[in-house]
């Protein structure tokens, strides 16, 4: 009789075990599956996050927004308003675009995209020159005269490492540098300010433009490696290799090198590129409107609003979900020859335009 109890209850031992074996088994599953759930959602909540955030801002209507911005403000349309107040929207729509500022963003989604501060990077090269342009040239009568004060504080700021995180993070010494700018417009709009002026000249014009063509200039030849193609490096020596030049056919000092875009960095390129796009066509629409008079009496005007449509057809929509990279008259396309097309003839359209403005 004790060993059938005994029996009977080491019997029940071995099922409640069973049962905790399984139970802890199926809570094991149930966790995991859990857990697999819950990164698959976090996965795909930041895939449509990045994707949102990818999208590159529509271009705004300049003389809309400045009339706009002058009226809130209550100040007053003058000469130059146009131009910083372009300059100001472009550098805010960089750091309120959705997503914000992405370039120092260390955390997804933000971490995994490269387009968009790519595209950031672009942006903020013109906004750097525009912001040194302004200091430099507009706002001086000659080279002689004092600098304002308030454009001598917002260059530095757009010049700021834009990568930096925290203290300071970028994104406020991009707004310090905004605010400079809005302070210089306050100075500008009021009639009493005399010593506040925008100095719209055919000169200082013709001195951003041509730092906007080697902006442009260096682009459309980072576009087109991206098939790879052979130049010719030239050093200083330029000793012979042999006494008779003509029979080795190249001096020492001339080496042929075969220039290419690593796969990885063609579609930083391709949006960096965008980004410049985005920003000159505002600045050229701005500049359109301040330099008027000047570019009216250079017979330039049709020069000036053919960049603009250049740039413009260089926003068009990126149909593929990838920066395909094809190779001459291949079956693919390369979305960064197409690129380097505008690029280039809106580099040459502000050559010629350079050449107008310095007739006299």
């Amino acid at each position: 009789m004790l060993n059938w109890k005994k029996r009977s209850r080491d019997a029940r031992d071995q099922v409640n075990d069973s049962v905790d074996d399984v139970k802890s088994y199926l809570g094991g599953i149930w966790f995991s599956r859990t857990l697999i759930t819950v990164l698959a959602l976090y996965l795909l909540a930041t895939l449509i996050i990045g994707w949102y955030w990818s999208q590159e801002p529509e271009f705004f209507g300049v003389q809309e927004h400045t009339q706009q911005a002058a009226d809130t403000a209550q100040r007053s349309l003058v000469t130059g308003y146009t131009t910083v107040e372009t300059l100001k929207q472009v550098a805010t729509t960089l750091l309120d675009k959705p997503g914000g500022y992405l370039t120092n963003d260390y955390a997804p989604p933000g971490i995994w995209l490269d387009n968009m501060p790519a595209w950031e990077y672009g942006v903020l090269v013109q906004v750097r020159d525009l912001s040194r342009a302004l200091r430099k040239d507009f706002a001086r009568s000659q080279s002689q005269s004092t600098e304002d004060a308030d454009l001598a504080k917002a260059e530095p700021r757009f010049n700021f490492d834009n990568k930096s995180w925290v203290l300071p993070a970028t994104e406020d010494e991009y707004r310090l540098g905004v605010k400079s700018l809005d302070r210089y417009l306050a100075r500008l709009s009021d009639q009493s300010k005399s010593n506040t002026q925008f100095y719209a000249r055919a000169d200082n014009l013709n001195n951003w433009l041509g730092d906007v063509a080697t902006r442009l200039g260096s682009l459309s030849q980072r576009l087109s490696a991206s098939v790879g193609k052979a130049s010719l490096n030239i050093d200083q020596d330029g000793e012979v290799e042999t006494d008779n030049p003509i029979l080795t056919g190249r001096p020492q000092g001339i080496k042929e090198e075969v220039i290419k875009t690593p796969w990885m960095q063609i579609d930083n390129v391709f949006y960096e590129a965008r980004g410049q796009a985005w920003a000159l066509s505002h600045f050229l629409r701005a500049i359109e409107i301040d330099f008027a008079d000047v570019i009216a009496k250079k017979n330039a005007t049709v020069s000036v609003r053919q960049i603009i449509r250049e740039l413009e057809s260089a926003q068009e929509s990126l149909w593929s979900p990838m920066v395909l990279n094809g190779d001459g008259y291949g079956i693919l396309a390369n979305h960064s020859l197409v690129m380097a097309n505008y690029v280039s003839r809106a580099n040459a359209a502000i050559i010629e335009l350079r050449q107008l403005l310095s007739q006299g």
